[in-house]
């Protein structure tokens, strides 16, 4: 499979938006939006962040599809997502296997149940979601702190989608610990299960300790040493595939982010150099 993104990626907050735009400085490859937060953006933000689309690549990661939810899909919201992710050239789209509605916006992150009814129905609504957009997308395995009506392991479940729907996945590393923590799993064992030949990326992030037996995921902190440890197996099962540092409150400036940014580009490069000695 040809990845649309290489390298390290980083997701674009509004407050990196002027020193990005002057410079996109090393190691970044790429970067990543919520859709919904620059869709209908214009004035002075708006040209910033069409003169970034035009230099630089991009991804979109989706907040509010609801992919998960008994509602109707949003058939306007697709037709403008689709203009959008076309008008500014966004090489790969994801959303999170969750839902966010019903009969009205949740504004939260919901758990699916764990039930082969479950996985087809949202498989269909996969299936739906990329005839409308003529493209493919990926899924996001997402972090849960209750199973309602669980029938089936997280694994289990998130093969049958990935196979009923035939899309890819987008493998965040920070939820496979957090998961694996709130919910007493191996993670390597996890991830030993994973169909590399779908996965098109990865998302590593911070967590909050709640308590010994309690992570809450957060994005609002540096990720700590058994993420880092569980990427590092990552990329020894799957490869230096393109992966995003996801930072999404408590904001630093950009230049507090670089050393993160630098260990997963050294992480990549010496996947990439073993590669080579391999192939060599």
């Amino acid at each position: 499979m040809t990845l649309p993104l290489q390298g390290v990626g980083l997701g674009l907050r509004r407050i990196h938006l002027d020193p990005l735009a002057e410079a996109v400085p090393e190691p970044i490859r790429f970067l990543e939006i919520a859709p919904e937060n620059w869709m209908r953006v214009g004035g002075r933000l708006g040209r910033l962040f069409r003169q970034l689309t035009e230099s630089t690549p991009f991804s979109a990661h989706g907040l509010s599809l609801s992919l998960g939810s008994a509602d109707p899909l949003d058939m306007a919201f697709l037709k403008e997502l689709k203009t959008f992710l076309e008008d500014h050239r966004i090489l790969a789209y994801s959303e999170h296997l969750s839902y966010c509605s019903d009969q009205g916006h949740l504004y939260d992150l919901m758990p699916i149940p764990f039930t082969e009814e479950a996985a087809a129905h949202v498989a269909r609504r996969i299936i739906q979601t990329q005839e409308i957009l003529e493209r493919r997308i990926a899924i996001e395995n997402v972090s849960y702190y209750l199973a309602p009506g669980q029938e089936m392991a997280e694994i289990d479940f998130l093969l049958a989608v990935l196979e009923l729907a035939d899309c890819d996945l987008l493998l965040d590393v920070n939820n496979v610990y957090v998961n694996s923590v709130n919910h007493r799993y191996s993670a390597d064992a996890f991830l030993a299960k994973l169909p590399g030949a779908r996965i098109t990326g990865l998302h590593i992030a911070g967590h909050y300790v709640e308590a010994e037996d309690l992570l809450i995921d957060t994005h609002g902190a540096s990720p700590v040493a058994p993420v880092w440890s569980l990427l590092a197996s990552a990329y020894d099962r799957f490869g230096g595939l393109p992966t995003l540092l996801e930072r999404d409150f408590n904001i630093p400036p950009l230049q507090d982010l670089k050393p993160e940014l630098d260990r997963i580009d050294q992480l990549q490069r010496g996947v990439w150099s073993k590669g080579a000695v391999a192939h060599g």
